[in-house]
């Protein structure tokens, strides 16, 4: 079938079943614009490139399908980067396509020229700069194949000006082949089979799962291996929402984890890790970090294991793979003398978790952060999706709200980008328009996208943005009073910003809380209006996300409130 580029360019999205792109116009991407206008292709026009590419990463993290963005040459495909980082720290599975200058004028510093293969080369799974229409098809196959195979993650797509307008045949690849690249979702069963044989040696054992369960959809494995061990689980910031808070569930683990968390992986004796990094937020002290305890690894990606924790034992492969033979090999042993060895631990958890729980000051005068969460997640149920921008709200959020169910927590966690939140909301709607997306944000982190505002209006996208307003950088300010002799160098918001106001002028309702007594009833009133709303939440300046392990100490070396240490 003959047809131009930027027609099979659509074609490719239409057989990868792709129902929307995120973008931005512009010189480079005009002819493919062009056939998106003629094929009546879906698509939602960001404000800013950088809205585009997280509100495809929103949509990714939302659906499990692969988002996917399009930006104009130079300063249309740079603004994509701190996006691609973003999803490449937390395995997001994208297709960004990006226009580039015409074949002839590359390399020649031409108008609105970027390298953004050379720039985005550290921060993807992979990056093509096509300058032959032939390529194409073959070229996007390739793309979105990489993009949601072995360990997700973002692929820049970087085509000439030329292609677009030039023709081919078209016939898209019925496979892929990759001379270097083979995923391969099977293990080893033997690694699996050690395993059980330590676990059951354990009377100290714990579960720590991360952001890899809910990539991977294995949450009823995880679920089914609890169920028939009876181990406790704790939680890296990533693998919120798989685990619901009953009473093996322990809370997050790390610098602004639960008591019980740190105090558990500082104790045990085995330590299953599962789709997690290890990253220096959840282990403090390398050194210190579960020192009497036998590390298991559990991972798709082979690179991750023995990077920043050395583990004893490790298993290869897709969680779908590996939880299910685990639990298969489970069945088969009788563990009933095994769980009665296991209740002095049990009761030792379950002690810390009563003694030392995650507490706030209850005020009257005032609205207190945490108590806007637990109220949030009192009127939904456990049931909205929530995303969040990054600083304290974000961590009071992952302490305080009860998550129900995976991919109900969509943050970023590696890269901790602010401005993230608004456009993740945005896509993470379009992906899910029956359902109620909720978006914590603070007053610093809303006006870095804020422009996507006015994304969510025209599109009648009805996301609630809870703006927490303590007219300070929270988490840096924090940062500032506790390690920096409360020098509050350039921290403080306390500008003439009238977020109510900013809201209206882009189409969105605006509301205010001031009082704690209109928390519930007003929050009532915005969950209730069909559009999307901005609610602003006054809140005190000063509070802190407690507990806290300062950078690199160990995990038992919790501030508590009150400013006391746990141990």
């Amino acid at each position: 079938m003959k047809m131009r580029g930027a027609e099979a360019i659509i074609k490719c999205l239409e057989a990868e079943a792709v129902d929307v792109v995120f973008g931005y116009p512009g010189g480079a991407v005009l002819t493919l614009y062009d056939a998106l206008y003629k094929l009546n292709f879906p698509h939602i026009l960001a404000r800013h490139e950088q809205g585009a590419v997280h509100a495809a990463d929103g949509y990714a993290r939302a659906t499990g399908k692969v988002g996917v963005c399009i930006a104009t040459s130079g300063p249309g495909a740079t603004n994509l980067v701190t996006g691609i980082a973003t999803a490449y720290m937390d395995s997001v599975p994208l297709v960004a396509i990006t226009g580039q200058v015409g074949v002839s004028l590359i390399g020649k510093d031409s108008f609105q020229e970027a390298d953004i293969r050379g720039i985005t080369t550290p921060v993807s799974k992979h990056n093509y700069l096509v300058k032959k229409v032939e390529e194409l098809p073959r070229v996007l196959k390739e793309a979105f194949y990489i993009a949601k195979t072995g360990r997700p993650g973002p692929v820049v797509v970087d085509i000439s000006k030329d292609v677009f307008n030039a023709e081919l045949d078209f016939e898209y690849p019925k496979e892929v082949k990759l001379r270097g690249y083979h995923p391969v979702a099977d293990g080893n069963p033997q690694e699996v089979d050690a395993v059980v044989e330590e676990l059951l040696k354990a009377e100290k054992p714990l579960i720590f799962v991360g952001g890899g369960i809910n990539i991977s959809g294995a949450c009823q494995e995880l679920a089914c291996l609890q169920q028939l061990t009876g181990i406790p689980v704790t939680a890296s910031l990533m693998g919120l929402g798989c685990v619901s808070g009953e009473s093996l569930y322990l809370g997050m683990l790390g610098m602004h984890g639960t008591y019980a968390s740190n105090m558990a992986v500082t104790e045990c004796d085995v330590l299953l890790g599962i789709g997690v990094r290890f990253d220096d937020r959840v282990t403090g002290s390398v050194p210190d970090f579960a020192a009497g305890a036998k590390i298991i690894h559990f991972d798709i990606d082979p690179a991750e294991i023995n990077k920043n924790i050395r583990a004893d034992f490790r298993v290869a492969g897709d969680l779908r793979w590996s939880l299910p033979l685990l639990c298969e090999k489970i069945r088969a042993v009788d563990l009933r003398k095994w769980k009665e060895q296991l209740q002095p631990w049990c009761k030792q958890l379950a002690t810390w978790k009563q003694e030392k729980p995650l507490t706030y000051d209850r005020r009257d005068d005032v609205i207190m952060p945490q108590a806007v969460i637990e109220k949030v997640s009192e009127l939904t149920q456990g049931s909205a999706v929530i995303v969040t921008d990054v600083g304290q709200h974000q961590m009071w959020t992952a302490q305080f709200y009860d998550f129900s169910h995976s991919r109900s927590f969509l943050t970023s966690g590696g890269l901790g980008t602010m401005g993230y939140g608004l456009p993740a909301a945005v896509g993470a709607q379009v992906g899910l328009r029956d359902q109620m997306v909720i978006l914590f944000t603070g007053d610093g982190g809303i006006m870095m996208n804020c422009q996507e505002m006015v994304t969510a209006a025209d599109n009648e996208l009805p996301v609630k943005i809870i703006v927490m307003n303590n007219q300070v950088l929270g988490m840096v300010s924090q940062w500032q009073r506790m390690f920096y002799g409360g020098r509050y160098s350039y921290t403080s918001l306390k500008g003439k910003t009238d977020f109510v106001k900013l809201a209206e002028a882009m189409g969105v309702t605006g509301m205010r809380i001031s009082r704690p007594q209109d928390l519930e009833p007003m929050l009532r009133e915005a969950f209730a209006i069909p559009g999307p709303v901005l609610v602003e939440v006054r809140l005190p300046e000063e509070e802190d996300v407690l507990p806290m392990v300062p950078a690199g100490g160990r995990l038992n070396q919790m501030i508590l409130e009150g400013g006391c240490t746990g141990k």
